[in-house]
């Protein structure tokens, strides 16, 4: 028996060896867009207050809010210590229709700045560099793209509920499935909800993200099929607790998914309320983030937040690998639930 110490340090190494990286909205992740605008230098600097205020009234950034009207000197050389904004090139007419003499600016140019306002430290970062602009940071974001969002124990039981869902993979594709696991957690309790893989090979729509909801569904005292031939599939049972309060079906859950979720798994996550998605692998059909990212669709009336990278190396391994001797279905006993495997009830206690 590999003695504790080293085990232990095995398992630092292994939570040091991936990253969960957040799978961000267009809005998070995309690059600074810049558009043409004009701009001057400020011959008298002691005016500029009375210029900010003037440009306010004659040439408002209406489509440009977010942008600050004054910037530092863009060269070192320059013989003035500030720049103002005046207009984007939109609202211009060339040559500019304003004495700007008058108003004691230099010549104006043509300068690019970011078309909209930023929403993480990187993309502020990217801005600033062409015009100062203001900057309302979301902070979780941040944090999560530094990858410092979880902890070592969090990632720790994130390691665990993967290693069961790589389980449930193996276990599908003994069987002649694809090799995709998936398992549901509760992550107030820290408990397994439901384990599954993929059964394709019943019916072409039941990929492994829609067999747990439908366990999950089971564990409510609903579902809509029994997967009791399925050992690497099961569901945990109801604590019995009469007219105990239940969420509905997925919410305030987590998924841990071998591979990034397709567009049927993606509606059926929005539509029965998960609370957060965590995949191994990416995928040229997945919907969380290659594709498409469904989880950040504004017209859906349901958003979650999803993760990807968790042991991405092992879950891209599970489809590198020569398929496994396909095992004999065994019969399917009456009933909707099958028998619990160990790794669950050792999970939920």
């Amino acid at each position: 028996m590999e003695p504790e110490r080293k085990r232990f340090r095995s398992s630092c190494r292994d939570l040091d060896s991936w990253d969960a990286v957040p799978v961000l909205s267009d809005e998070l992740s995309r690059d600074v867009e810049l558009v043409a605008a004009f701009a001057a230098p400020v011959l008298d600097k002691k005016r500029t207050s009375k210029l900010v205020q003037e440009l306010h009234s004659t040439h408002p950034l209406t489509d440009l809010p977010h942008l600050k009207r004054v910037r530092p000197s863009g060269t070192r050389d320059s013989p003035h210590a500030l720049e103002i904004l005046i207009c984007s090139a939109n609202d211009a007419n060339e040559p500019l229709d304003f004495d700007y003499r008058s108003l004691g600016l230099g010549e104006p140019f043509a300068v690019k700045v970011p078309s909209r306002a930023p929403l993480t430290r990187p993309q502020f970062e990217r801005a600033s560099k062409h015009w100062p602009t203001s900057f309302h940071e979301d902070k979780q974001a941040t944090t999560a793209l530094r990858g410092e969002l979880f902890d070592a124990e969090q990632k720790a039981k994130m390691h665990g509920f993967m290693t069961l869902a790589i389980e449930a993979a193996k276990e599908g594709k003994k069987r002649g499935m694809k090799a995709v696991g998936a398992v549901v957690v509760d992550p107030r309790s820290g408990g397994v909800v439901a384990k599954g893989h993929d059964c394709g090979g019943d019916h072409p729509l039941r990929h492994a993200v829609m067999v747990c909801v439908d366990l999950v569904a089971a564990s409510q005292g609903g579902g809509c099929r029994s997967y009791g031939k399925y050992a690497g599939c099961a569901h945990a049972r109801p604590d019995g607790e009469s007219g105990a309060p239940r969420p509905y079906i997925c919410t305030g859950y987590d998924l841990y998914v071998t591979r990034e979720p397709c567009v049927l798994c993606a509606m059926a996550l929005v539509h029965s309320r998960i609370g957060r998605v965590f995949y191994g692998t990416s995928w040229e059909d997945g919907a969380m983030g290659t594709k498409f990212k469904m989880h950040a669709l504004k017209d859906l009336n349901h958003r979650f937040d999803v993760f990807k990278g968790v042991l991405d190396r092992l879950c891209r391994e599970l489809d590198e690998e020569e398929p496994d001797e396909k095992e004999p279905d065994e019969k399917e006993p009456d009933g909707r639930e099958g028998k619990l495997p160990p790794e669950i009830h050792n999970a939920i206690e």
